[in-house]
């Protein structure tokens, strides 16, 4: 069984405090994770792990990031005294999440890409400045003078267990030079530790490397004690943070796909586009679509898209074609199935691919407990139809074209399947779409250079205003 040390400036520390993380569907050990006390993490925040990284160009740190790529992808890595290959880390990961192989290695190869173009993410987080401008101090932008004053000397995230692919979007604090304080998902610490021992093996300093298993009091202590911080999870875990500035929250996403008046009638030849972005990931990420919009043939898209999701079946979690999570914990997955069976007593609403398939969402398969894909078809008014849920769960509803943007409310992702110059007009107007797209894009890709969520860099530091009187002159002079 493996140990999974704290790490504190990157010294492993072994606790007396453990928790155990077993088997999903056998209940074997795997681990046995040393978990942080608040008292511990509250001194480690003071020490200084700033000063050392100021000397290290933001080049420097891009190219070990690089580096580090390579070495996260195909090295066998530390946990604790043990070492760990890549395969040995798909089989851990998937055993304490529930995620199949095939998607634990696609969210390993979403990190790779996030740390091999660092350079281009840095470019789109910054609108464009030349990295040295944090080395220096200040710089040029399109002809004028700007300096940026840091926010916080340490960066926390309070990290999910769900999808292993958003550790790509704290890896950007390592390149601008922020030591890190991580708290990582109960059943998911595989990947940010072997994030972090691949960025050691590349040459990036100890003084980054944070690392604290712990329980809600722990990550309380990261929030309240970093200059600024990241975190992760549902409706009740964000709302006492929302109104902290220092804090990016990434929570629900409600993500959506948008059929407008001009495109609604050729809606099979987009099917391709819904499935995907319904079920990609195994539906657990807040950027897979939760509810579709369409201005017309509701009814025979919800039984199309029922029909085509109702293929996604369990499977060994080593096939290659499995793209169903199993829950870890079974009681989560009856209280969502349960939640769902009270929301469809309601009248105008209706499981489609339940009808299909004639049987219940809830499945056992080789010990694991899954949520099978479900298509509501549901009015607008309807409690499904603003629903979001950790496996492939989508409602699709229909709305009048004048009604349509209005109805949408917060969403993280839009894809916006219309080219009515009115609908195109209002939703760049909208106020409550954090990324949207024009187009037949899946709502799970995902440029480098555009944060759909936030934006770290400016969450690290903000914008001052700055003269120097060499500079002064010279701009005077032109």
């Amino acid at each position: 069984m493996l140990e999974i040390p704290i790490l504190r400036a990157g010294r492993p520390y072994t606790s007396k405090d453990v928790l155990a993380l077993g088997d999903y569907a056998s209940g074997e050990p795997i681990a046995r994770v040393s978990l942080a006390n608040p008292g511990l993490i509250a001194r480690d925040l003071f020490a200084d792990g700033w000063s050392e990284l100021q000397r290290i160009p933001v080049e420097e740190n891009l190219a070990r990031l690089r580096q580090a790529a390579r070495h996260f992808m195909d090295d066998d890595l530390p946990v604790g005294p043990s070492s760990q290959s890549p395969e040995a880390f798909v089989s851990a990961q998937s055993a304490t999440t529930g995620l199949p192989h095939a998607l634990c290695r696609r969210n390993m190869r979403k990190i790779e890409a996030a740390m091999l173009h660092m350079a281009e993410i840095l470019d789109g987080l910054t609108g464009g400045i030349d990295p040295a401008t944090l080395d220096i101090g200040y710089g040029r932008r399109n002809g004028h003078t700007v300096s940026f004053a840091p926010q916080a000397r340490r960066f926390g995230a309070v990290l999910p267990a769900n999808s292993p692919g958003v550790h790509a979007l704290w890896l950007p604090a390592v390149a601008l030079k922020m030591p890190l304080a991580l708290k990582p998902g109960q059943r998911e610490p595989w990947t940010p530790l072997r994030i972090l021992e691949a960025l050691r093996k590349a040459g990036v300093p100890d003084a980054v490397f944070g690392f604290y298993p712990s329980g809600h009091d722990g990550a309380g202590v990261i929030l309240r004690r970093c200059g600024a911080s990241m975190l992760f999870g549902g409706g009740a875990t964000v709302q006492p943070w929302l109104a902290d500035p220092r804090i990016e929250i990434h929570g629900p996403g409600y993500s959506k796909i948008l059929l407008g008046p001009d495109t609604a009638d050729a809606w099979e030849s987009y099917l391709d586009i819904l499935v995907e972005s319904v079920a990609s990931n195994g539906g657990r990420s807040c950027i897979n679509a939760s509810s579709i919009r369409t201005t017309s043939h509701a009814d025979e898209l919800a039984e199309a898209l029922a029909e085509r999701l109702n293929r996604i079946v369990p499977r060994r979690r080593d096939d290659p074609e499995a793209l169903l999570a199993a829950f870890p914990d079974p009681a989560v997955a009856e209280a969502i199935d349960g939640a769902i069976g009270r929301a469809l007593a309601q009248t105008s609403a209706e499981d489609v691919t339940a009808r299909l398939r004639n049987g219940g969402r809830l499945a056992v398969y080789e010990g694991g407990t899954y949520l099978l894909p479900t298509v509501i078809r549901a009015d607008i008014d309807h409690s499904l139809a603003n629903q979001e849920y950790l496996f492939p769960f989508v409602s699709v509803v229909q709305c009048p074209a004048d009604e349509i943007v209005a109805s949408l409310g917060p969403t993280l992702v839009l894809t916006a399947l219309t080219e009515e110059p009115n609908m195109e007009q209002a939703l760049l107007a909208s106020a409550d779409i954090s990324r949207l797209n024009f187009g037949p894009v899946p709502t799970t890709v995902v440029q480098w250079d555009q944060p759909h969520e936030g934006n770290l860099f400016h969450h690290l530091y903000r914008p001052r205003a700055f003269q120097r009187e060499t500079l002064t002159r010279a701009c005077a002079a032109v």
